[in-house]
């Protein structure tokens, strides 16, 4: 109750001084829900919030006093047998040590940034939740980088520390000398290292007495770095409303969480939807969350694992189930599973109708980016259209706006947009950390832009069409290269693909497509496979819209996020000409 005291608090203070922005953002603070989690209203905005104590600790004082159950917070299994089960108790007991080793042992301050480099293992969650105890602003990066992208993230972000394996360990060392900012290096290994300091052992060897820094809603809490398919990553900034955020029952509609629930989300942990998904989502309404180490997505141990635990939610990217469904499994009828979410790239609807079959569960898509979480998604309950990427989840008012920032009738594309102004929502970035510039240029009127073109129908579901970069115009003809790539999807030959525009003396530009061969088409004709292809898609989809240029490729350029790199296909078009 300390904790809804201290809420209700602050609220009467903001009531009292005037701080606070007329109706509906401030309105009566709510009882608990049904699962003892607090449920505030749509537009509620507290000054003050940590995840680390406004929740972690709630749902350890919860379990001391018999109001939670014994399932674990955390569930962690690596397919060697290993497995690892924590308490809320047992989390804060742990990041408590994690903050006294960050602030006390190291001496690392608020405000000051931590580069988190880990594959799925334990000590992935015990230092984000330090960080956050601490005002550490911890930044997530995907085991994929190589040495030109940490030395990138590390000089421009100033990084004061680091954590990785022995894995990536070299990598860092490689590049430590030209980071002068990198003053502490933290190794999770059972192996010993010279220069670094064994993460394991200080933990172990910390206190557990910590007090947790009374954060503000608005100061700064992590960092992604973008995708960067256009140009260097940008450093999206967010502070602790992205937290909050998570509280709002609305977004609670996404998943529509309950505390016996078990959800396993697979997202790599340099991404913002591990945030979300493993982290915020989940515990704060004390979910258990399982996690399989999974060092590669092979759909038998994907499959196996949904057979062999008690999970009732899913979550991975479209290529997890595409996998899944391309073997032969005599049954996907999981005993537990209830429900499945999916974003990051368009599934075709054929798949979304296969999974339906052989699942009997519907596959929910979700959108949204490193600057905004979820933006809009399939909620559970709401009405299916296949291909669509839902509606918009409060309290993002989504809209589709022209270059000016006027909002568009429905059934028009346009810039996809969220509404900032006169009210910046929860949930959203800050900035581009030190590029003021990048920020303003994102702004539109009264909206954020996202960069993503798509239409919004009358019913209010929006239909993605490609990036602002990506659009070809031929002829006149503004086509997105999604609907071309999905149309190329549905032949058996096609692996995968990439479509861009390529100059042309007549037409300004046309539709060219890079195209990864399946195995058992690598012997065919291809220029006779190109006919075959370029007669697909004008079957497909408009006639239009066909690549009147193919070029067979072994592989695309992309991300360490595995987005393709369109901007480089097209400056190698470019360069052609």
């Amino acid at each position: 109750m300390q904790w809804l005291m201290r809420l209700t608090a602050i609220r009467a203070f903001r009531k009292s001084c005037h701080s606070f922005h007329p109706a509906p953002w401030h309105q009566p603070f709510q009882s608990f829900s049904e699962v003892g989690a607090p449920k505030w209203n749509d537009y509620d905005r507290p000054e003050e919030f940590n995840f680390a104590s406004d929740v972690i600790d709630y749902w350890t004082q919860m379990e001391k006093e018999g109001k939670r159950g014994p399932a674990p917070a955390l569930w962690w299994v690596n397919g060697k047998g290993d497995e690892i089960k924590w308490t809320f108790t047992e989390l804060t007991d742990l990041t408590r040590r994690v903050a006294n080793v960050f602030s006390q042992t190291c001496g690392l301050k608020p405000g000051d940034h931590l580069a988190m480099i880990l594959p799925r293992v334990p000590e992935w969650w015990l230092a984000l939740v330090g960080c956050m105890r601490t005002g550490v602003i911890f930044m997530p990066g995907t085991t994929q980088l190589t040495a030109k992208d940490i030395l990138y993230r590390l000089q421009v972000s100033k990084a004061t520390g680091i954590v990785t394996t022995d894995t990536l360990a070299p990598v860092v060392d490689s590049v430590a000398f030209d980071c002068p900012s990198l003053k502490f290096k933290f190794l999770v290994s059972d192996h010993h290292r010279e220069g670094w300091l064994d993460f394991r052992s200080l933990v172990k060897s910390a206190s557990p007495d910590h007090a947790c820094i009374k954060s503000k809603t608005t100061d700064p809490m992590t960092i992604f770095f973008t995708s960067g398919t256009t140009g260097f990553p940008k450093m999206a900034k967010h502070s602790h409303g992205l937290a909050v955020r998570s509280y709002l029952p609305s977004c609670r509609k996404w998943l529509q969480l309950k505390m016996t629930d078990t959800l396993w989300c697979m997202s790599d942990p340099g991404w913002i939807l591990a945030l979300l998904g493993t982290v915020l989502e989940p515990w704060t309404v004390g979910t258990t969350l399982f996690v399989h180490h999974l060092p590669q997505f092979d759909p038998k141990v994907i499959v196996e694992t949904l057979f062999k635990y008690p999970i009732t939610h899913c979550i991975g990217a479209p290529s997890v189930y595409r996998m899944i469904l391309q073997q032969n499994f005599s049954s996907l009828r999981f005993p537990t599973l209830e429900h499945c979410s999916t974003g990051g790239e368009s599934l075709l609807p054929e798949e979304l109708e296969k999974w339906k079959q052989k699942t009997g569960l519907i596959l929910h898509e979700v959108y949204g980016q490193s600057e905004t979480g979820i933006t809009c998604g399939v909620l559970r309950g709401m009405k299916i259209k296949p291909g669509s990427l839902g509606k918009a989840i409060l309290p993002y008012d989504v809209q589709i706006i022209d270059d000016k920032g006027n909002i568009l009738p429905p059934n028009t594309e346009g810039n996809m947009a969220i509404r900032i102004k006169p009210i910046r929502p929860l949930g959203i970035f800050t900035c581009y950390e030190n590029d003021p510039e990048k920020t303003a240029q994102v702004e539109c009127g009264d909206f954020y832009n996202t960069g993503d073109r798509a239409i919004k129908d009358e019913e209010g579901y929006f239909w993605f069409v490609g990036r602002d970069d990506d659009i070809i115009n031929a002829s006149g003809y503004r086509i997105g290269p999604s609907e071309v790539e999905n149309a190329l999807a549905e032949h058996p030959a096609v692996a995968e693909s990439a479509v861009v525009s390529s100059p042309d003396p007549i037409r300004g530009q046309v539709v060219k497509a890079f195209i990864v061969l399946d195995p058992k088409f690598q012997s065919y004709d291809r220029d006779q496979l190109t006919k075959e292809l370029q007669q697909h898609v004008k079957a497909v989809t408009a006639p239009y819209k066909y690549p009147r240029k193919v070029e067979f490729v072994t592989e695309l350029p992309k991300t360490v996020t595995g987005k393709i790199r369109r901007s480089e296909l097209r400056e190698k078009e470019l360069g052609r000409v």
